[in-house]
């Protein structure tokens, strides 16, 4: 009983070292953002002063630089319109398309299927080109609608395939009842499989929302003008010139851009876990 005791003792301490190593490697960049913003000028540029600590007192000027002398305000309203839109574009096309490729009977479905998540691996540095292709033809360059017309390729196939998985967890005799009481397709998807499917949708739209957040290829090739950038450009693009970096500020947009995921990763984590298990591990 003692031996057991132990072992077990053992176990969780170990399993406790293991856990804060890894909080330590996933919490320290965040940390480093944050600290970096909070320095002044001359602490910051002193490679004798501790990196890791505060010792000349805390400054916001570098969040004040950003909010009186950028269009940080303008970068984070842009990245927000692009996000929202992307996400309700994504969560419409790819319910859709979900739903008739693990429902609908054809020829074809599963080549289809395949085909839409190997849409998802293609590398977006082979697609921007003809991307902008497709832009300047609907004469939508240097646009937020631009971006926005761009973005779901590479969201749309990857929640597509994603809720397929979902959807087929689902069972069948939900919608067969609705369908004899004279529902249509459509009432059917809105009605019952999208609110039994919720863990799903809302591990698209973190899914969505984070890589649109933080897509910096596009917008770098497609946006010009200052106040028509997303954050993810703009801190670098404004904050970065030549040679010159200005890491507080640079640190500062950082930091305040995380936000809105850790929010949406808080609000939709209980969801998030659902959803992936469901849609990836299922079936």
């Amino acid at each position: 009983m003692g031996y057991k005791f132990r072992k077990r003792v053992r176990g969780r301490i170990v399993s406790y070292i293991l856990l804060f190593a890894f909080l330590l490697f996933l919490l320290f960049p965040i940390y480093w953002m944050i600290i970096t913003s909070l320095k002044q000028n001359k602490e910051l540029y002193n490679f004798e002063m501790n990196p890791l600590l505060v010792t000349q007192g805390i400054t916001l000027r570098h969040y004040s630089y950003l909010f009186e002398r950028t269009n940080f305000m303008v970068w984070m309203r842009n990245s927000i319109i692009i996000c929202l839109t992307v996400i309700v574009f994504t969560i419409v096309v790819s319910s859709l398309a979900a739903y008739s490729l693990s429902r609908l009977r054809f020829k074809g479905r599963w080549t289809m299927a395949l085909a839409v998540f190997a849409a998802y691996l293609v590398p977006p540095t082979l697609l921007f080109i003809p991307l902008y292709r497709i832009v300047v033809l609907l004469d939508l360059p240097d646009t937020i609608l631009g971006l926005i017309v761009t973005y779901p390729s590479f969201t749309v196939p990857f929640s597509t395939w994603l809720l397929i998985g979902y959807f087929r967890n689902i069972p069948s005799s939900l919608e067969e009842s609705a369908l004899v009481d004279g529902a249509t397709r459509l009432q059917v998807l809105w009605r019952i499989v999208l609110p039994v499917a919720l863990p799903g949708v809302a591990t698209v739209t973190i899914f969505s929302f984070t890589l649109s957040w933080a897509q910096f290829l596009f917008p770098s090739a497609f946006i010009s003008s200052s106040i028509k950038k997303p954050l993810a450009v703009g801190v670098v693009s404004e904050l970065i010139r030549g040679d010159i970096f200005h890491w507080g500020s640079l640190m500062a947009g950082a930091s305040l851009g995380i936000i809105p995921v850790l929010l949406i990763y808080v609000f939709f984590s209980r969801f998030f876990i659902r959803g992936i298990m469901a849609g990836s591990l299922k079936g």
